[in-house]
């Protein structure tokens, strides 16, 4: 049996402590340290929710090369059932060169590898019978993960009783909004950051981001935003909330905590202040230190911290 059952993304995360600058033409500069690690958002949210003391599994593809066995690897020593984990024969594993230069906002470099192989057919229909929650991390940018075949496995889930979360990666601008109108209505909890809300919906402002997204069916619609907090639109209750003061190291897999964050507080039967107290705090222990999981905090450090911080809430 598993709580949440995460699917999508995952990546081999290669990430420096942050630098002085960028090197010129063949200059070498000197990095405190450098990590080889899990990334990208199934992969992310999974050991996230592991730390956070739920039973979890991934569905997800590597490639058949060492990092395929190494992040594979990772993500059962945190704990994560990687039973479900599909090898693609003939493609590399998606990794990503994550660069942190002081002040200054991350540099990806990417390749997507068996990621492009994935499918919402990879999803086991039959695990549906056993778990609480389907998390799907990654949607839009996912090449083979199309809208109907995706629709068909959360309506499926949801006849199960299953809660669905959905959260996406949008890479450049585009229509999206023609890959989403069939599917959000399946869709328990929403959750792009106001980035990508504003390439989808062409609206600046995060609550007519989540309001276009609530048209379309969503049930509820968080709109992440950084350092500057989240809004939440749901039928019955609009929120926005603050963030917890932290030191930012590297802001990599903090959107992915939040959402770790706010699956377990739907786990738990809180309410959608409690959920954001709990996501909030997640994503803030997550940008402490270079790497998408290693700072998030445990179930305890999460509890201990939530007693000793106030987040601002505030009803729209």
């Amino acid at each position: 049996m598993i709580d949440v059952l995460s699917a999508g993304i995952i990546v081999a995360d290669h990430v420096c402590t942050p630098i002085t600058h960028l090197p010129a033409a063949g200059e070498l500069v000197m990095a405190d340290g450098m990590l080889l690690t899990i990334g990208g958002c199934a992969a992310n949210a999974a050991v996230d929710l592991a730390k956070m003391e739920v039973k979890v599994g991934i569905v997800g593809r590597v490639g058949a090369d060492a990092f395929g066995r190494v992040v594979s690897e990772l993500l059962r020593d945190a704990g994560v059932d990687t039973t479900h984990i599909k090898v693609s024969a003939d493609a590399d594993t998606s990794q990503t060169m994550i660069v942190n230069v002081n002040g200054e906002d991350r540099r990806f470099i990417h390749i997507f590898g068996a990621n492009a192989d994935f499918r919402a057919a990879d999803i086991p229909l039959e695990l549906l019978e056993q778990t609480k929650v389907l998390y799907v991390g990654g949607y839009l940018v996912m090449p083979a993960v199309t809208q109907d075949e995706l629709t068909a496995v959360f309506a499926a889930a949801r006849r199960q009783g299953v809660k669905t979360v959905l959260d996406i990666v949008v890479p450049c601008k585009g229509e999206y909004l023609s890959q989403l109108d069939r599917l959000l209505p399946h869709v328990d909890v929403f959750l792009p950051n106001n980035h990508e809300g504003k390439l989808i919906t062409g609206e600046t402002d995060p609550l007519r981001q989540a309001e276009v997204f609530q048209r379309l069916g969503a049930g509820t619609t968080i709109i992440t935003m950084g350092g500057e907090g989240a809004v939440l639109v749901a039928k019955d209750v609009r929120l926005r909330s603050g963030v917890f003061a932290v030191s930012l190291v590297d802001a990599s897999g903090g959107g992915d905590a939040f959402d770790a964050g706010y699956i377990y507080g739907l786990l738990h039967g809180m309410g959608a202040e409690d959920c954001l107290r709990v996501a909030s705090a997640l994503g803030a222990s997550c940008v402490r230190t270079i790497g998408t999981t290693p700072g998030v905090f445990t179930r305890r450090e999460c509890e201990t911290f939530l007693r000793q911080n106030v987040l601002k809430i505030e009803r729209i």
